[in-house]
Formats: structure tokens, sequence, C-alpha cells
């Protein structure tokens, strides 16, 4: 189950910090095309970056929990 929960918060934080990127670079294009007063995106970029901090802590978090329960005679 341990092996599954790691697989699974890696690959979904990969997933966010490549849309916290993609959405960064488009952002960058978009200002240089757009007026000053359009008003921003709800849901920013940066929601994306701090989820796949948090799927990496969790993924650390599962891994180390998984090497504890192996170490155990």
């Amino acid at each position: 189950m341990e092996k599954l929960i790691a697989r699974s918060s890696y690959w979904l934080g990969i997933a966010c910090l490549i849309i916290a990127v993609i959405w960064r670079i488009v952002n960058i294009f978009w200002s240089w095309h757009s007026s000053a007063s359009t008003p921003g995106p709800i849901l920013g970029h940066l929601a994306f970056l701090h989820a796949s901090i948090l799927f990496l802590v969790a993924t650390i978090a599962t891994v180390g929990y998984a090497w504890l329960n192996s170490q155990k005679p």
C-alpha cells in the first residue's frame, strides 16, 4: 500500500509542477499581448506549485514510513 501511495503522490507532484511551469510561461507571454486592466485568474500557478511541494512531502513521508517498517526485526 505504501508503494502505491508513494508512486501516486510522486507522479501527481510531477504533474502539478509541470502544470505550474507551463501556466507561468503562458502568463508571461500573455502579459506581453494583453492590457494591464485584464483581471488575473482566480486559481494561479502558485497553487499548482504548492501542490507539487505537498505531494513531494507526502512521498518522502510515505517512503520513510515504509523504510521504518521494513527495518523492524
